[in-house]
């Protein structure tokens, strides 16, 4: 069974994902290398090197940047899913796979949602809340993404999604929520 891809504009989306969290890393890791390094070189050397280290500062965000855009595009390549008769399946992950299996039996509610990027790009995210799912919940106190997280799909089939698990949620129940 062939599964579907997400909307392509989830590259971007993974892209700006990637690099808050490279950013973050840069600025951590780069302050204390770089105030190690550039004070030992410093100390080695004078000043004459401290061209040389704005260089190799540049050189190394560079390679964040490429991480960047090898995540984004292997993230898009990985992330899948499918409707089947029961179920909707999910597979995501570069490294570590996950399978997800989610019954149509457990779903109780559907939401779409377009943040800034979605918008631009013309897509939309659709979170499918489960019933006995436990959501994680970020730093700041806010509920994270659903069991049935689908990060970009386009706003006619995150529309046609909706309608499909509402109609086999009305089936199940007999008179609706």
């Amino acid at each position: 069974m062939v599964m579907k891809q997400l909307h392509p504009g989830a590259k971007w989306q993974f892209r700006v994902n990637g690099f808050f969290g490279m950013l973050f890393l840069f600025i951590f890791f780069g302050i204390w290398g770089s105030v190690a390094i550039g004070g030992f070189l410093v100390a080695l050397f004078g000043n004459g090197v401290i061209l040389p280290f704005i260089l190799f500062l540049i050189f190394i965000f560079i390679i964040f940047l490429v991480l960047i855009e090898v995540f984004a595009r292997l993230s898009y390549k990985f992330w899948k899913y499918d409707f089947t008769q029961d179920q909707l399946r999910i597979e995501k992950g570069i490294i570590w796979k996950k399978y997800s299996n989610i019954p149509y039996q457990r779903i109780q509610n559907v939401d779409i949602t377009r943040g800034i990027i979605a918008r631009m790009l013309g897509f939309s995210s659709v979170n499918i809340q489960t019933a006995g799912y436990s959501m994680p919940v970020n730093s700041r106190g806010y509920a994270m993404h659903s069991e049935g997280y689908i990060p970009a799909v386009s706003m006619q089939e995150a529309e046609q999604i909706r309608e499909f698990i509402m109609k086999k949620i009305t089936k199940r129940s007999g008179q609706g929520l």
